[in-house]
């Protein structure tokens, strides 16, 4: 997608300059695609602290590896 966009210099060149881009079309892809890799964990962090992954009872690391020894 072609986009205009007016973006103040001394962005682009830090973004530039940090993503070690070949163009500022590759530098711009990069820090977006950055951007939003954190944007999905910070996402799924607040997904799982609302519903927090339980053990059921009687787990232990002990018994599971006693169940791979069987593999």
């Amino acid at each position: 997608m072609k986009v205009t966009a007016i973006i103040p210099d001394e962005i682009i060149l830090d973004v530039q300059k940090f993503t070690e881009g070949k163009n500022i079309t590759d530098s711009l892809i990069k820090a977006l695609n950055d951007w939003l890799y954190s944007k999905r964990i910070e996402f799924l962090n607040e997904k799982v602290s609302e519903n927090p992954v339980k053990f059921k009872e009687g787990f232990t690391a002990e018994g599971i590896r006693n169940l791979n020894k069987r593999i």
